[in-house]
Order: C-alpha cells, then structure tokens, then sequence
C-alpha cells in the first residue's frame, strides 16, 4: 500500500513521527508536510507566491519533503508532483486536539484529508483529544488498520473520514463510535483589551461546544471515550433546500425596469 502523510503541525510533529513508524513496517510512506505549524489555517491555498518543497531527514526517523505552504498546498504539491504514484491512503496527522463539530471547518488536518478526497484519492484526518499527548502509538496503531480497511473497502468519491481519538491505551477506549458532525451552536466572543501604548487589540474566543449524550454525535463519542469516525462529503450542497429555493420568486424582469 502507499501511503502518503502529511498534517498541520509542521513535519517534525511527534503525531507524524507516529504515523510513519506504524506504516513503515509494511507499506511504502511518503511525507509531505508543511515546513512550519499551520494549525487552524483551513483549506487555504498558496496563490500569489511559490511553493518550494525541500528534502529533510529527520533524526533517522524519516525523510519526507518540508513544503512553505498549507496542509492543502501538500496534498496538492505531492499528487501532481512529488509523488511518482498515486497513493492509495493519504493520512493527515495526527493532531493534538480535538476536530469535532464546528472545528472541522478551520482544521488545517480535516481540510488536507478533504483536499485528498477532491483529488480522487482517499483521505483520513486523525486527531487526538487533549495537548498533552500521552498515546500517540496507540493512536497509529488504529490508523493503521483503518486505512487499510478502507484501501480494501473503498469510499465513495468526494468522502473522506474525519476520525477523532480519547487521550488513551487502545484497551482503554469504549470502542468504535460512527458518528455525525455535531452542529450545534458556538458561544464565542471577542475580548478587547489595550496594549501599553494605548493602543486596542482583540483576542478571539469561545466556550466548550456542547454535544449532549448521544453517541451518534462525534463530539458526545469523543467524549465518552470511543474513537469517532465520521464520513464527510466534500459536496456542500443542502439538497433538502434545492426545492424550497426554487419555488422562490427571485425573478429580475421587474429589476431590469
């Protein structure tokens, strides 16, 4: 199998150390990461400067390719360039911290794994609650054996699997939860405050998302200590809306008068 691997914390994150030691027991492993952290960057893409993808060896743990850009900018450098053959399972992470509901819209590790499924390929982002991260093998572990499930078993084009991990042994987690992205509103807000030169500046933030008790939700699994697998489509589209949407009166004639 060949397994290309990136994420957003940069190519000398331990999370990506942790991939490459399990998947190169037995598959061919390419790494494309970004050069610096790109936490929280999104789908963003390099458009109005170059790219440059340089060689590195990491203490002998692995070499791979340091790229300037975003989680995106990777996928995209390796599937058209770097790469010699099309991967088979591109992983991304593994990410310290949660990406469950909202998160999963500014995750720099969910948006290379969608980018993958754009390309045709498949793609897994991994993350891991919590910062202090104490089980980063157990968590390549699974990874592991779920991508290479999927290589066996397929997804369909544009879906990819958003997988979230507890901060435990593999004997420790309650199980495998197939989960939906919890939608639920955020409360956040913007602190104001003002530097020492009178000057004011913002902070963002927000409080905890609250998922509830339902374990078909990816963030209640989370937290309840199963591993939550969630099956994204890159299709956007509200198709219960096209119907409504089109009974609307939105005609331009009276505008154009």
């Amino acid at each position: 199998m060949n397994v290309l691997l990136t994420n957003d914390d940069g190519i000398y994150a331990p999370g990506l150390s942790a991939l490459y030691g399990r998947f190169a027991n037995n598959h061919r492993v390419v790494v494309v990461a970004p050069d610096r952290e790109r936490s929280a960057i999104g789908h963003a893409i390099t458009l109005n400067q170059p790219l440059r993808a340089t060689k590195i060896s990491l203490n002998d743990v692995f070499s791979g390719y340091a790229v300037n850009g975003t989680p995106a900018d990777c996928i995209k450098l390796a599937l058209l360039e770097i790469l010699p053959t099309r991967p088979d399972v591109v992983v991304a992470g593994i990410n310290p911290g949660a990406n469950v509901g909202a998160n999963l819209n500014y995750s720099g590790t969910v948006a290379a794994a969608k980018e993958a499924a754009l390309c045709g390929a498949v793609g897994i982002a991994v993350s891991i609650k919590g910062t202090r991260i104490k089980f980063y093998d157990d968590a390549a572990r699974f990874v592991v054996r779920l991508g290479e499930t999927v290589f066996k078993k397929g997804l369909p084009f544009g879906t990819f699997l958003n997988v979230n991990m507890p901060n435990l042994p593999l004997k420790a987690m309650a199980g495998v939860q197939i989960s939906r992205q919890g939608v639920e509103i955020l409360t956040e807000y913007i602190e104001k405050r003002m530097d020492p030169r009178n000057r004011t500046y913002y902070w963002q933030g927000r409080d905890m998302q609250s998922f509830g008790e339902d374990c078909r939700v990816d963030g209640a699994a989370l937290n309840r200590n199963f591993i939550s697998i969630t099956p994204v489509k890159c299709d956007m589209t509200d198709y219960r809306a096209l119907d409504e949407l089109a009974e609307w009166d939105l005609g331009i004639q009276e505008l154009g008068n």
